[in-house]
């Protein structure tokens, strides 16, 4: 199974203004009062309603800023095409609002979001595709579900890394996620993201890597004076038929270009 080499050790606080706790006290009440009263509206994102991926793509954008993150888009043009399926590396909770502001579809996750309570009823009613890391046998059921989404014309969000990584190291892109493009015979885009303080120095605030919980990730996130993601559109890559060879290629694709190779993980030089 994939496990992160990443630890606490990995994530460094965010840039926060030292010495003056009423501006972060501010700050932070009022990002926490936006999210609170924006959540609410999450369901309504799956709702059919004319000009959907134009309000998810406001929706996810106004989240973010509601947690001091902003973003910025390079790259190449966003196609507007039917049955894509979507891949990155794997940083933060983050990332599914970032990519949601880019390219808004069904996302994979981890099967035990369903149990959750309240974000449980909320990723069912998001049709999240559950995929349980624990029992391998069940895998080929979740790569025949993305293929029939991909053929039905929808877009599907996965993280073919398995987990989560800091944003300084990351792991390989696993092959068996993309053998669903290939049996659906739809093309994969591969993002590049990479989180930032707003000086451009790298920021690993946003990691939800080892024994984090959510509460303190979402603290350490909202706290932090800001931090911007920039996502890079990479070029679209066709199926083939040898999905290792199509995992290699988008991986390659989503890696940052100063990032240097090693082994088990690649670490980045900032």
């Amino acid at each position: 199974m994939p496990k992160a080499s990443c630890d606490a050790s990995c994530v460094h606080a965010g840039s926060a203004d030292t010495g003056r706790r009423p501006v972060v006290w501010v700050r932070t009440t009022v990002r926490v009062i936006m999210a609170v009263l924006l959540v609410p509206g999450l369901p309504l994102l799956a709702v059919p309603l004319p000009g959907r991926s134009h309000i998810q793509r406001f929706y996810c954008r106004m989240m973010l800023r509601c947690f001091g993150v902003r973003i910025s888009v390079s790259g190449g043009p966003i196609r507007n095409l039917q049955g894509v399926l979507v891949v990155s590396g794997h940083v933060s909770w983050l990332d599914i609002f970032t990519i949601g502001a880019v390219l808004p579809g069904s996302f994979v996750a981890r099967a035990d979001l369903i149990e959750w309570p309240a974000l449980g009823r909320l990723a069912r009613i998001m049709k999240v595709i559950p995929i349980d890391r624990g029992s391998l046998r069940r895998l080929p059921d979740v790569v025949d579900a993305v293929a029939q989404r991909l053929t039905d014309g929808h877009t599907v969000v996965a993280f073919p890394e398995g987990t989560t990584w800091c944003g300084l190291a990351y792991g390989q892109f696993r092959p068996a996620m993309f053998q669903a493009a290939i049996d659906a015979a739809r093309p994969v885009q591969p993002l590049r993201l990479t989180y930032r303080h707003r000086d451009g120095r790298q920021s690993t605030v946003p990691a939800f890597v080892g024994e984090d919980t959510l509460l303190s990730s979402v603290r350490r996130v909202i706290t932090a004076r800001r931090t911007v993601c920039h996502v890079h559109v990479c070029s679209l890559q066709l199926p083939g038929e040898d999905r290792r060879d199509l995992a290699g290629r988008c991986e390659a694709a989503a890696r940052p270009e100063q990032a240097l190779p090693s082994a088990p993980a690649h670490a980045l030089v900032a």
